[in-house]
């Protein structure tokens, strides 16, 4: 007896928690505060970045709180499922006073507080009640659906009501807030949001998750057809597309260019150009000149592998290459670097500058000037992949809640009292009525009303 007290009890603990409006504002400011934080610290970035940025120490501290990735932590995502769990508890907690409302068939009227009203219309008419009858409910029925006719000592009384399922507004809005936490739920848990670099002509079937690194396995495969990129007068980039083909058991399903901010989506998944870089060379262009002569040899080497020099002036081999390169506090660009090894058999270390053809002739000074004419150019295209499954959900959610803000802010529970009582030979009318919202708009109606039913 006494454990089923102590559950009862703590059930009843635990709901009155979930009902609470505080516990609401708690984790509202909770969630506040870790948006903030996200923004300020940059989501998914590759961990390198925020070892550069933070340190090996702090970077270990912020990792085991999952900082990097908050909106993909267990700790966010433990947040969202209390507001949810909270919102639902206090709709169906409150939700009983307003069903009592909703599920009346056949509601009260109480005319004693329609004529106590100071926004009412009154006139006289010499038809008798039940000729004036005929006339007003058909006048009635037109603004409302519910009317009713109630006989008094004096004549009748015609009640009339329309939009009561409005005071369900704010539940319509509840729920569409639920969606969107169950939405933002499921793409946490179930999404996904990564990169993968493909050179042209390779095709990848896995990504690397941001922040993790670790590998993500996709259910089919993605092949780089080709890659173009525009620049403008400066050289920086104006434009770069990518041809993408999705393949599916080894057939192309679908083929498609995208761009930055014009994404490919497949079976849930979003394909998003994000950037672009050049691949390391793999042939190479090369000018020898002999300085006596004048004589120039052109010819196609491959990076890494030795040959001879055109005119038995010993042997030259492509070692490596930077993307910049730094000399005497200048920065020449892309530049090749290799190795010439004359038949005295000294070794010779050469720097050929792509933007400084004259560079070799200047510095080194020798018989033999070398120079770059031309290289392969090859690429990559970087690609952003996410999913969001609950991206449906958060739609349907932000759909449900302007449907849900029109009826809280727009329509209204209207009630509306025509009594007709006997006066002498006449008959009195009173036309009153009530709104819990647009109350200047209730007080236009029930003039217009009478209006119609005084000519």
């Amino acid at each position: 007896m006494n454990k089923k007290t102590g559950s009862a009890d703590f059930s009843g603990r635990l709901w009155k928690l979930f009902a609470s409006v505080r516990l609401t504002i708690i984790v509202l400011l909770s969630l506040a505060v870790t948006s903030i934080v996200g923004t300020i610290i940059p989501q998914n970035k590759r961990p390198e970045a925020y070892l550069n940025e933070y340190g090996e120490f702090l970077y270990s501290i912020l990792s085991v709180f999952d900082i990097f990735d908050m909106y993909h932590s267990w700790w966010f995502q433990a947040l969202l499922l209390m507001l949810t769990v909270n919102i639902v508890v206090c709709s169906t907690h409150r939700f009983s006073a307003l069903w009592k409302i909703l599920s009346i068939k056949n509601p009260s009227f109480n005319v004693s507080k329609f004529r106590n009203l100071s926004n009412k219309e009154e006139f006289t008419d010499s038809r008798s009640p039940e000729d004036l009858k005929r006339i007003y409910v058909p006048i009635v029925s037109r603004s409302f659906r519910y009317r009713r006719i109630e006989e008094t000592d004096n004549g009748l009384c015609i009640f009339a009501e329309k939009g009561r399922w409005t005071r369900a507004g704010v539940y319509v809005i509840h729920f569409s807030v639920v969606l969107l936490l169950i939405g933002g739920l499921i793409g946490s848990i179930f999404g996904f949001k990564g990169f993968v670099n493909i050179p042209e002509g390779k095709t990848i079937d896995n990504i690397r998750l941001y922040n993790t690194g670790k590998a993500q396995k996709l259910n089919f495969k993605i092949r780089c057809d080709n890659f173009n990129i525009k620049f403008y007068d400066s050289g920086a980039p104006s434009e770069y597309r990518s041809t993408l083909t999705i393949l599916e058991q080894g057939k192309s399903v679908l083929t498609r260019n995208i761009i930055v901010n014009h994404p490919l989506r497949y079976k849930g998944i979003n394909i998003f150009q994000s950037n672009y870089g050049e691949l390391p060379p793999r042939e190479i262009a090369l000018n020898f000149k002999n300085r006596a002569t004048g004589i120039s040899h052109k010819k196609k080497v491959s990076v890494g592998q030795q040959f001879d020099i055109p005119g038995d002036m010993g042997q030259f081999v492509i070692k490596g290459h930077r993307d910049s390169y730094n000399f005497r506090g200048h920065n020449l660009g892309k530049t090749f670097m290799g190795i010439l090894t004359p038949n005295n058999g000294s070794l010779v270390h050469v720097i050929l500058p792509v933007r400084f053809p004259f560079f070799d002739d200047r510095i080194r000074n020798d018989d033999l000037i070398i120079s770059v004419e031309d290289y392969d150019h090859s690429y990559y295209t970087g690609l952003q992949v996410t999913r969001d499954p609950g991206v449906l959900v958060v739609y349907s959610g932000f759909v449900i809640m302007i449907i849900g803000c029109f009826i809280t802010f727009f329509v209204s529970h209207q009630r509306l009292c025509v009594e007709i009582s006997k006066s002498g030979k006449k008959s009195r009318i009173m036309v009153a009525g009530t709104a819990n919202k647009n109350k200047l708009g209730m007080q236009s109606r029930i003039k217009k009303i009478a209006k119609s039913m005084s000519k």
